[in-house]
């Protein structure tokens, strides 16, 4: 059976979590030092958090397994919250 073409889910239809972070991109002055851009490039990617969803992406996350992870977080953020 096939799927009509307005049911078909859209680019735009992905929740925001499961969107990749856009690239980080550094430019090296004239008179930088590699270790300084190196530096300035692992702080932005950092910032971004693109390292970290690379590592939960990195093996695959089973949906009961998501959910569990999710509401253990949501617990500890009203946990000190209140405290």
């Amino acid at each position: 059976m096939r799927v009509p073409p307005e049911r078909t889910p859209a680019r735009h239809d992905v929740p925001a979590e499961e969107v990749i972070p856009a690239l980080a991109e550094v430019r090296v002055g004239e008179n930088e030092t590699f270790e300084s851009a190196l530096r300035r490039f692992n702080k932005k990617i950092q910032q971004s958090g693109i390292l970290a969803e690379a590592r939960r992406r990195e093996h695959y996350e089973k949906p009961s397994v998501k959910r569990k992870r999710k509401e253990a977080k949501r617990k500890k953020a009203a946990r000190t919250q209140q405290g």
